[in-house]
């Protein structure tokens, strides 16, 4: 191997895609070293030109070093292996990924009380960052709390915080959904940065937006780290706009759509065109369902009621949702469930489709659409969840093909923010 990524578990790491599209005239490998045995072999052969180091040999593969970068040692991570003239040099390119993050984002870090969640190798590096860019205040939160540091109880309770960065693992893939703090109390919140990048949005960044803070995913720290590092691995700069470039298209793959609104106002035929155009899975939710309950939707209303759908609907969406690179039709009541809309946001935006009422079917294998009377009244009751739920709207009012274009244009605009 000449370049590549050393780590305990590399199945999920997006680092092979990121290299090769910023220099795509190399191969970049990755190369799990499950164990610390398996780690020490590998650095003592020193059988490659670079690499990138992931969880958990980031303070390993130090005395291998022949030289460690100042910031790196000070630090005490090394994240980037270059082998230069014989010898092996170390540095962290994950404190430039970081600081890279925050200012591409408007947020001023001077002056202001900072909130770390997590105390291993990314809070030293995040916390080094916060101390060279002038933070009034820096603590930092444990589970059992300490010396020095907070409990998530304790943390909560400080109503100063204005800045809360997470490095622990809370809310990553397969535990989308988990959060261990509250941000509640935070009246003074202005920003929230989540290491994790998968899901794109973990539970503590929707809460974030809740409050009207920027949240910030982990993908583009990810993105940032993996162009400082390039430039170390081929000894050549590399424009700082390919972050921003690399990143908003790989959010674009890699993402998924949610398309929410009424029965029949167009979700599956406009999913299926959007798939196709976006190069993305068209997958629908209903159809799922049925699926796994191996009789039709009328049929489940019919045996086990309205409860008994919802409650499968919720566990279909939460483990499609998981998933990147899709389209997803949801059914017309999915926002009726409180939870699922947090569901749908966790990987990508969501879009609400928005008909005309007169336009809208009736009756067919929709049990709530069996009158004109029937749509209105459901009409009425969800239009409110359904744009609280919605990140962007667009109106198929007019010709299939102008909202097959308005939605793929809403989708990249939502993305661009």
């Amino acid at each position: 191997m000449e370049y590549g990524l050393i780590g305990s578990k590399l199945g999920h790491s997006y680092s092979k895609v990121i290299h090769e599209m910023l220099l795509p005239q190399y191969t970049y490998e990755l190369h799990p070293l499950p164990t610390e045995q398996e780690a020490h072999a590998f650095l003592q052969a020193r059988d490659f030109k670079a690499i990138n180091v992931t969880i958990p040999y980031k303070q390993l593969v130090i005395p291998y070093c022949d030289v460690v970068d100042e910031r790196a040692a000070a630090i005490g991570a090394v994240n980037t292996l270059v082998v230069r003239d014989g010898k092996l040099y170390g540095y962290n390119t994950d404190y430039m990924g970081f600081l890279y993050m925050v200012r591409a984002h408007g947020v001023s870090l001077a002056g202001k009380t900072v909130l770390i969640l997590g105390t291993g190798g990314t809070h030293n590096t995040t916390s080094a960052v916060c101390r060279d860019e002038g933070a009034a205040q820096i603590l930092t939160v444990s589970r059992r709390g300490g010396e020095g540091l907070l409990t998530y109880e304790q943390a909560a309770r400080r109503t100063d915080v204005q800045i809360v960065i997470n490095t622990t693992p809370a809310g990553m893939y397969p535990n989308n959904g988990e959060c261990l703090l509250d941000l509640s109390g935070f009246g003074q919140l202005e920003a929230v940065f989540d290491a994790v990048y998968n899901p794109f949005r973990t539970e503590l960044l929707l809460r974030a937006e809740e409050r009207g803070a920027k949240a910030v995913c982990g993908f583009e720290m990810l993105v940032g780290q993996a162009v400082y590092a390039a430039e170390y691995f081929h000894d050549t700069p590399i424009d700082h706009a390919r972050i921003g470039e690399v990143h908003r298209a790989l959010k674009a793959k890699l993402c998924n759509l949610s398309l929410i609104g009424m029965p029949s106002c167009g979700k599956s035929s406009l999913g299926k065109a959007l798939a196709k155009r976006l190069g993305k899975t068209f997958v629908d939710l209903d159809e799922e369902i049925v699926r796994r309950a191996g009789k039709p939707i009328p049929a489940i209303f019919a045996e086990e009621g309205e409860a008994a759908f919802r409650r499968l609907e919720t566990q279909v969406a939460a483990d499609l949702t998981k998933q990147g690179g899709q389209i997803l039709s949801c059914g017309g009541g999915i926002i009726k469930t409180p939870g699922n809309a947090r569901l749908l946001r966790q990987n990508g935006p969501v879009l609400w489709i928005r008909r005309p009422l007169d336009a809208l079917a009736v009756g067919g294998d929709r049990p709530l659409s069996s009158s004109r009377e029937a749509l209105a009244e459901m009409q009425a009751q969800r239009w409110p969840l359904y744009e609280a739920a919605a990140d962007i709207a667009i109106d198929n009012d007019t010709t299939f093909e102008a909202a097959v274009q308005k939605a793929g244009e809403a989708f990249h605009e939502i993305l661009g923010h």
